[in-house]
């Protein structure tokens, strides 16, 4: 299946892509739905209000996720370009719900950042609660996967040697437009294409099989720190290819258009505008 958070008159929805059509699922956008029991078959049996996907407003998978984890140097390309040795551990650090915006709202630049950056990443998304799962609970607990763009301000994430502040920007991260359920991309490690595009130029290529720490690892070792609920995101990482590693340094700037997409869950598809 694949699910999304609708935007509508009347406020979000939660969804179903059934061909052209979106198919209400009872819920106001997918967190709640992923807290019931027994969601994937309910999802796969509703039979609600349509919504054409023409012009459909995709809000964020999940608009209000009780957390969202991010993964650091989680690719070897990418860790090597950014000239450090491959880690024993995740690297980890949060984001938050204001940081969320859909799948195909514009990214406003901040003001106060001169070196806004793309990263495409394959996120996780939670459907059953966990705590210390082990490997089969951890693969359980994925209802799926979805296209995060981490739009990282460079300058301000490297003031210090911990990132956050340089990840954290209201309004500044895309997300969706769907979470593709396990079955539909080879289970709860797929490996898919990953790529970022900017202006029509390829920035970042890759496969999500080349992740050092795989989504059921993740599970695992963040719900040995803290409970995971349903509708939380884990971020999995960027591969090479980030404007902060080329040599000069490229930025997004407004008027620009970047897309990460990722074979069989969609693309991100944003306009870069001025703060």
């Amino acid at each position: 299946m694949k699910l999304a958070t609708l935007r509508t008159a009347d406020g979000t929805r939660a969804v179903r892509l059934d061909g052209d059509t979106l198919v209400d699922l009872g819920h106001t956008d997918l967190g709640g739905l992923f807290a019931e029991d027994g969601w994937r078959e309910k999802a796969a049996a509703a039979s609600g209000t349509s919504y054409p996907v023409d012009g459909a407003d995709f809000a964020p998978v999940v608009p209000n996720p009780s957390k969202v984890i991010c993964v650091g140097h989680n690719y070897t390309n990418h860790i090597k370009e950014m000239g450090r040795d491959l880690p024993d551990h995740p690297t980890l650090f949060p984001k938050f719900a204001d940081t969320l915006i859909g799948a195909y709202d514009d990214i406003v630049k901040p003001p106060e950042t001169d070196a806004l950056d793309w990263e495409v990443e394959l996120a996780v998304v939670i459907g059953k609660q966990v705590r210390r799962a082990d490997e089969r609970q951890a693969a359980d607990a994925i209802a799926g996967f979805t296209v995060m763009n981490d739009v990282s301000a460079r300058d301000w994430q490297f003031r210090t040697i911990e990132w956050t502040q340089g990840k954290i920007w209201e309004a500044s991260t895309p997300v969706g437009p769907y979470v593709v359920t396990p079955d539909e991309v080879g289970g709860v490690r797929p490996a898919l294409a990953v790529k970022t595009v900017v202006d029509g130029e390829v920035m970042q290529q890759d496969d999500t099989g080349t992740l050092l720490f795989d989504p059921v690892f993740l599970v695992r070792y963040i719900s040995t720190v803290i409970t995971l609920r349903p509708g939380d995101i884990i971020a999995t990482g960027t591969p090479a290819g980030v404007g902060n590693a080329r040599d000069p340094k490229v930025f997004l700037l407004p008027g620009q258009s970047v897309v990460t997409e990722i074979a069989g869950l969609g693309a991100c598809a944003n306009k870069v505008v001025g703060g």
